[in-house]
């Protein structure tokens, strides 16, 4: 039985078991899913200990991201992001991948939307905001990014070939000409808040939020009543788990399947 894993602290409430475990089953592969609350000072040990196990790979969540990045070879695209969610064990040693970004592409493309020569604006400077900025550039958007501290944003902005970087109160005019908004701050996590003001979406935008709960937010709910097309953050995290089971294992995954697990434990 290959063995696959979710390690983070804390990871009791993760939805990738329900998910991933749905896709093996579907797929025919005897492998289990499991879940592994690491303590963040033996963060190291942990990871050389599953790969000691035999563990054959691993997503990371918060707060190991940056840990894992270090730990395990980042391929080619991931080392501009410096943030690894999942960890693949090879023969040739462990291998690092950020789903982050390709899993918020495949959404994206899951949609038909088309990001090239679109104008994208993300809205956040965190490791989220850093894997949608670099994803949209190599997906051939002009990147413009808005955070509360300004200097963070064009910290971040510096990093990504043609991006701008903003305050947030440049968000109304930066959104009158833009195609697509995404939201990767966690303002809207389990509250009925918009970081972006409700008067500033328009029915050409394409909005996507990272937050997942709840699934419609406050940022979605605003962009919809102008008309705007809508992206849940429950996509991202679909696609994020569907490019770590196919990378784990060379097969494709079952996206409806996953889809349907992933909602009906939302």
């Amino acid at each position: 039985m290959d063995v696959y894993g979710i390690i983070g602290n804390p990871v009791e409430h993760s939805l990738s078991p329900p998910m991933h475990e749905a896709a093996f089953r579907e797929r025919g592969i005897d492998a289990k899913y499991v879940t592994f609350e690491a303590d963040p000072d033996r963060i190291e040990e942990a990871f050389r200990g599953a790969e000691a196990l035999g563990v054959d790979g691993l997503t990371v969540t918060l707060p190991f991201k940056h840990d894992a990045f270090e730990f395990a070879e980042p391929d080619e695209q991931i080392q501009r992001v410096g943030a690894v969610n999942t960890i693949d064990f090879t023969e040739n040693g462990p291998v690092g991948y950020n789903t982050d970004m390709t899993g918020t592409l495949r959404a994206f493309e899951h949609h038909g939307v088309d990001l090239e020569d679109t104008r994208a604006v993300v809205v956040g400077a965190g490791g989220a905001a850093r894997a949608l900025a670099f994803g949209f550039e190599d997906a051939g958007a002009d990147v413009q990014i808005a955070n509360r501290t300004a200097s963070k944003a064009h910290d971040l902005a510096d990093e990504v070939p043609g991006a701008t970087g903003h305050g947030l109160e440049a968000l109304p005019d930066l959104m009158a000409d833009a195609d697509v908004v995404a939201n990767a701050t966690s303002v809207g996590l389990e509250s009925d808040e918009s970081v972006a003001p409700a008067d500033a979406w328009h029915g050409d935008l394409v909005a996507f939020d990272a937050v997942y709960k709840p699934l419609e937010t406050r940022f979605l709910k605003d962009a919809a009543a102008t008309g705007a097309q809508t992206i849940d953050g429950a996509w991202m995290l679909l696609f994020q788990g569907v490019d770590a089971f196919e990378t784990w294992t060379g097969e494709d995954a079952p996206v409806e399947t996953m889809n349907e697990v992933l909602r009906s434990h939302l």
